[in-house]
């Protein structure tokens, strides 16, 4: 009944690894309507952690609940693997490139340590019971996929979407390259918060705009908020908002001199309390518009003239109502600046004057007497807000915690920079509204990830898809040496480049000449080195797996945790629209994460964590699946040691029922002792409609992906259904009637139908359970559970001719009554089992009609002494016990009056005395 799960399930796996099981489904599914499950690509690095097991489960569940529910299911899975987390492996064992290694040499380092991380991962995979593709799995690092990405950007390049330009883009130190936005997570930073005051380069233009005189000697300057400091350098414009009231205010003086500030009317008091006014005296008041293009002056580059530019992003819920605008370090500063004509004013060194490692460029100008020139960033902060207390254009300084971005892999803040990168454009070729109109033609589960990845979608920036790394796939483009515009012939020449790498590798690109493909044109141009971003890798696997092995697109499912609407779901969404005009997928679903029992995120460090490999070691596979099925994946996940014992608690009532219907079959063969349903016993047709329900519901909630519903619904079969009625009051038929006995096999017939159809609602679940199950299972089959398909024989008994429902729902409810009143007899002592007790029942006439015929079979239904009907009231039943002072038959403990008078068997009753040696008793109902 334990199961001895960790010792029985390495040899059911090692059968289906002999038997090349995946294969054989496959060709038992043959010609079915197909259902894809795309798989998203695990990165190949490390152990499996219970966070791989949950999504891989839950896809198994999916997949192997789709095979049994008549659908060809193929699972190719996959795996992620270039990027940063490998090359860094790579170089702590090697050092970077050029040190012990060249490039070349570096890349099949990678390649061999992706490679081996692939085989730890799928061992540990496979031992989870999952069915799929092993052998022919698709990973990012195969030559034909690396060929096939390429194809796929030939075709975003075709359609218009590919650009290029020096944008700001996130940048990490330790990453030394260019990060999208999914590769950001957010968490709280401590930074200084200043207020800054632009000194206006005509005080007296602004003061007529506001409808004021300026007195003599009065300065006027437009305050600014940043959290940024180190960003200043960079300082090229001030934004305001157009629609946004403006006042004119007095502020502090600046080295004894009067000074007045522009500030949002809603913010001016907050503002004023940080520059130590308490009454502040308002001068006049405009609207931001009022005041673009006016001029004003750098806090210390004062030979540099910053205009006033209006912005959509500027609001007045914080700071000043006034953003210092550095082009080169802000997504949104520069789309205002390049919108003004700002941004080609500026060389690339002042629109940026940071390099990738975070330290200023010698090129770059001091702030007053400080040097920034070599110094790092987050160092220099604090010298440049001194540089402005100096020259009096500080006007308030605080720290301030709150959350910024971090780099996912190093977890250190990152910056905008502005780089020369490539770009999916959102814009350029209507990506933005054609993913947009793809969303809600897909199925979200939950459902609010329909709005979660909108939004998402109708915020992002362009997508930066260029690295400059060493491990990844080359953005094969030849461009101009002078315009840096890629070569007209760019699609037809990646396809030769494509044609390369699926023989070669990625390394041909960089060992390529270009004048093999360009002849005599090749002088005017120069390959690009940069590789793609990794999103873009994994992103486009529906070309180059879905679509490269023959299937269709869109794709049935992609299932994956919910931060994957900013990754893989959303990369995978732009790449197909990008691609095909079309979503890559007909649904999608997210799982939650993995927490604590009291919803804390496991770790080492808390000494809370459960690994995949110590449950499946002490308690087996099927109780981890069991978990993961049980639990509610849509919110975070909570396991433990005190819940897993309740898992395998419900683990063993499941096994417990298989059990006790192969026990109950031993003897049985269905193609001779299989009764009609015509002349089944009534309750087996009723247990029967009864399982025809369940497994309506059960396949539903399957279909919806509701596999805790699904577990509840099998708990509640084996509990109530069978455990609490069925299976109880069938063993006198099973125990007690001669072998062959119509009653006795009609028993059995309903339990070969359970056991059929059991058998396949547990497996998609417990895959090794119901593996093992099968093979017990008596009659012809085919030789695995997973080449069938639904039980559809049980769909005859919901019929509604095969048995009264309603009666039996009543003699359900009259069983309960019947219980209830034993009950305080049991409790007192009057009776031990409710066999030692007899029933009498009153009941209405129109009761009495449908119940007399089964009278004498009333005490199997209830496992009591005799039981005899008396006429009641017009409404309801009336139940009366008593103990009972019968003799106990000794073979079915039955108290009979008969018990004695039979000479040959003095301790039988009469009907075991006709069992015995007679033609056999004859049941009809029970």
């Amino acid at each position: 009944m334990r199961g001895d799960l960790p010792s029985r399930e390495p040899a059911l796996f090692a059968r289906w690894d002999s038997e090349d099981l995946y294969a054989q489904i496959r060709r038992h599914s043959k010609g079915r309507p197909t259902f894809m499950l795309h798989d998203g690509p695990p990165y190949a690095n490390g152990q499996i952690h219970l966070g791989h097991a949950v999504n891989k489960i839950l896809k198994d569940v999916i997949v192997r609940s789709r095979t049994l529910a008549g659908f060809d299911a193929p699972y190719i899975p996959g795996w992620d693997c270039h990027g940063l987390p490998i090359e860094i492996a790579i170089e702590k064992k090697f050092g970077k490139v050029g040190d012990k290694l060249d490039a070349k040499a570096f890349r099949q380092k990678c390649r061999e340590y992706a490679a081996s991380q692939i085989d730890v991962q799928r061992t540990d995979f496979k031992r989870l019971g999952i069915l799929g593709d092993w052998e022919n799995r698709y990973a990012t690092l195969d030559f034909k996929y690396e060929a096939d990405e390429i194809r796929a950007l030939a075709k975003v390049v075709e359609n218009g979407h590919l650009d290029r330009g020096v944008k700001p883009v996130y940048w990490c130190f330790d990453c030394g390259s260019a990060l999208a936005e999914a590769e950001i997570e957010y968490a709280d930073k401590e930074s200084p918060a200043i207020d800054v005051a632009y000194p206006a380069r005509d005080p007296a233009n602004i003061a007529e705009a506001f409808g004021v005189a300026l007195p003599a000697g009065t300065e006027i300057a437009v305050p600014i908020w940043t959290t940024t400091p180190w960003t200043l350098p960079a300082s090229l414009a001030v934004s305001l908002a157009g629609e946004v009231e403006y006042s004119l205010v007095e502020g502090p003086a600046r080295n004894g001199s009067p000074r007045w500030l522009v500030v949002a009317t809603k913010l001016a008091e907050r503002a004023l309390q940080r520059y130590g006014i308490e009454s502040p005296v308002f001068l006049g008041q405009v609207p931001g518009e009022r005041l673009r293009g006016m001029e004003l002056l750098h806090p210390f580059y004062v030979d540099r003239v910053l205009p006033i530019l209006i912005g959509d992003h500027v609001t007045d819920e914080d700071g000043t109502g006034a953003v210092h605008t550095a082009p080169g370090h802000g997504q949104e500063d520069f789309q205002v600046s390049q919108a003004n004509g700002l941004v080609k004013q500026y060389s690339a060194a002042e629109l940026n004057p940071v390099d990738g490692r975070g330290v200023y460029l010698p090129s770059t100008r001091p702030a007053g007497d400080f040097a920034l020139a070599g110094q790092h960033i987050w160092k220099a902060q604090d010298g440049i807000i001194d540089a402005l207390k100096t020259n009096g254009t500080l006007l308030a300084a605080a720290k301030l915690t709150h959350s910024y971005p971090n780099c996912w892999r190093h977890k250190k803040p990152v910056v905008f920079r502005a780089t020369p990168q490539w770009f999916i454009s959102m814009e350029k070729g209507g990506l933005r509204k054609d993913a947009l109109a793809a969303i809600p033609g897909v199925h979200w589960y939950p459902a609010w990830g329909e709005q979660r990845i909108t939004g998402m979608v109708e915020g992002r920036p362009d997508w930066t898809i260029s690295r400059q790394r060493t491990w990844g796939v080359p953005i094969a483009l030849f461009v101009h040496r002078e315009t840096g515009e890629p070569h007209p012939d760019t699609v037809a020449l990646m396809e030769k480049v494509a044609q390369r790498v699926e023989a070669e590798g990625v390394d041909v690109w960089y060992e390529l000449d270009a004048a093999e493909l360009l002849g005599d044109d090749a002088v005017h141009y120069e390959k690009i080195t940069d590789i793609l971003d990794v999103w873009f890798d994994s992103g486009v696997s529906h070309q180059c797996v879905i679509k490269a092995r023959g299937y269709d697109l869109p794709v049935d499912l992609y299932l994956e945790g919910s931060d994957q609407h900013r990754g893989w779901f959303q990369s995978s969404l732009l790449t197909s629209v990008a691609i095909d005009k079309q979503a890559p997928y007909k649904q999608c679903l997210t799982h939650g994460f993995t927490v604590d029992e009291q919803g804390r995120k496991m770790s080492k460090s808390l000494g809370n964590g459960i690994e995949p490999q110590e449950i499946i070691k002490t308690l087996g596979t099927d109780i981890l699946r069991l978990w993961v099925a049980s639990a509610d994946y849509s919110n975070e996940m909570s396991l433990s040691k005190e819940i897993l014992k309740r898992t395998a608690d419900a683990y063993r009532r499941i096994r417990n029922t298989a059990r006790f219907l192969l026990g109950n079959l031993d003897g049985f063969d269905p193609a001779q002792h299989a009764v009609p349903a015509a002349e089944m016993v009534a309750l087996d047709r009723y247990i029967l409609q009864r399982s025809a329900e369940v497994q309506s519901k059960i396949e539903a909630a399957y279909a919806n992906y509701d596999f805790s519903d699904v577990v509840q619904l099998l708990m509640n079969y084996c509990s109530v259904e069978l455990g609490a009625m069925y299976l109880d009051v069938t063993k006198d038929r099973l125990y007690t009637l001669q072998e062959n006995s119509p009653a006795r096999r009609s028993a059995q017939t309903a339990m070969w139908h359970i056991a059929q159809a059991f058998v396949r609602w547990i497996t998609p679940i417990l895959a090794f359970t119901g593996d093992e199950m099968w093979q017990f299972l008596p009659g012809e089959k085919v030789d695995n559970v997973m080449f069938s398909t639904r039980h559809a024989a049980l769909d005859a008994f919901m019929d509604g001719d095969t048995v009264n429902a309603a009666e039996f729902d009543a003699l359900m409810a009259m069983r309960e009554q019947v219980y209830k009143t034993l009950e305080p007899m049991r409790a007192a002592g009057e009776i031990g089992a409710a066999l030692e007790a007899e029933i009498e029942i009153s009941a209405p006439s129109d009761v009495r009609e449908w119940l007399t015929p089964m009278q004498d079979e009333l005490r199997f239904l209830f496992i009591s002494g005799d039981v005899t009907l008396t006429a009641g009231q017009e409404k309801g039943l009336g139940v009366l016990a008593r103990p009972t002072t019968k003799p106990k038959c000794i073979r079915c403990w039955h108290r009979q009056s008969d018990v004695g008078t039979h000479a040959a068997h003095p301790e039988l009753c009469g009907r075991c005395v006709d069992n015995v040696d007679g033609a056999g008793e004859t049941r009809r109902f029970f």
